[in-house]
């Protein structure tokens, strides 16, 4: 049996946050757009259309006063901030996924079974499929690729001669 779900305006949403210890700070220069700040992680939200809300910088661990991102490199997890990179602790993930449950929680956005099983990392940079996004005019040779037009072209030139 579905249940309807009964969306939160902007107002109410900022209300439940501040209700649910968040601390809320208005964004400079803008209208409709509030920094979020528990468990030393933030987020902005910022107001959609009339009455909606929508999340503006997705949620990241506070390095100095910097929102990181957490990046996937297949063994391990990384907080990237503009400045440095510290790998990711169990607690820093820990607070990274509470927060943005109750965020979504608070904004009623889905919770997605994938991301309610663990953290997400915001990029996944493994090092074998690096630059794979690329066109292939646009990758770098592989190390395998330019011995084997050296060995290539070599052997031809022994041919001829």
């Amino acid at each position: 049996m579905a249940t309807k779900v009964i969306e939160r305006t902007y107002d109410e949403a900022l209300n439940w946050l501040r209700e649910h210890g968040f601390d809320l700070i208005e964004a400079p220069g803008t209208v409709g757009r509030v920094f979020l700040k528990k468990y030393n992680v933030s987020a902005a939200i910022q107001k959609d259309g009339e009455d909606g809300t929508k999340i503006f910088a997705y949620p990241g661990y506070l390095i100095g006063s910097e929102i990181s991102k957490l990046i996937n490199r297949g063994y391990q997890q990384f907080l990237k901030t503009s400045k440095t990179e510290i790998a990711a602790t169990a607690d820093h993930l820990r607070a990274l996924q509470q927060f943005t449950e109750e965020l979504k929680e608070g904004i009623q956005l889905p919770s997605l079974y994938n991301e309610s099983l663990g953290t997400v990392s915001d990029s996944y940079q493994y090092d074998r499929i690096e630059d794979r996004d690329k066109p292939k005019t646009e990758r770098p040779k592989r190390p395998w690729e330019k011995v084997g037009v050296v060995g290539v072209a070599a052997a031809k030139k022994k041919t001829r001669a």
